[in-house]
């Protein structure tokens, strides 16, 4: 379920100071379901009234080449907030969980250590196979997780631009 209002009002910039610079980074591994995301993304920036010019895409070989790619994105200092995209699938055997969730602990760990967001829509299924039926499945999910987490970080840089207000007051 969608936890982010999505009335389709291009509210967002409405309270943003400037159109907010965003990386993207998706690994490669089952491309043709985490672009799904991507484009997900890229579509809600737009009912958002984001500049989409102001949105880099970086490609990574996989899940786990994403949290230190996203560390040295953040530590340039250029991007409001970092957004992660990958499909991590059991191949018969445990390390798909173990995967996962190093991804998601480095990049919380980059978050606090830099400073800047880091959204996750790196995703671990219980069960993936590649069948029709699954791939059909996952390419509307991701579809789906691209637009919550392009609310979620317009949401995120939002606030943190209150913050910085509060700062400066």
């Amino acid at each position: 379920m969608d936890q982010f209002q999505n009335n389709n009002t291009p509210q967002a910039t409405q309270t943003l100071h400037s159109p907010p610079r965003i990386a993207y980074i998706q690994a490669r591994w089952h491309s043709e379901i985490v672009d799904q995301c991507r484009i997900g993304f890229e579509g809600e920036l737009k009912t958002q009234g984001v500049n989409v010019g102001r949105f880099d895409v970086y490609d990574v070989p996989g899940s786990f080449d994403i949290p230190l790619l996203a560390k040295k994105l953040a530590e340039a200092g250029r991007y409001d907030a970092i957004v992660a995209a990958g499909l991590v699938v059991d191949g018969g055997i445990y390390r798909h969980d173990f995967v996962a969730g190093t991804v998601v602990n480095a990049l919380l760990t980059a978050q606090m250590e830099t400073g800047v967001p880091m959204l996750s829509a790196v995703l671990t299924p219980h069960h993936f196979q590649e069948t029709a039926q699954h791939i059909d499945f996952f390419t509307k999910h991701f579809l789906i997780k691209g637009q919550e987490a392009a609310r979620a970080c317009l949401q995120i840089i939002r606030t943190f631009q209150r913050v910085a207000d509060l700062s400066a007051a």
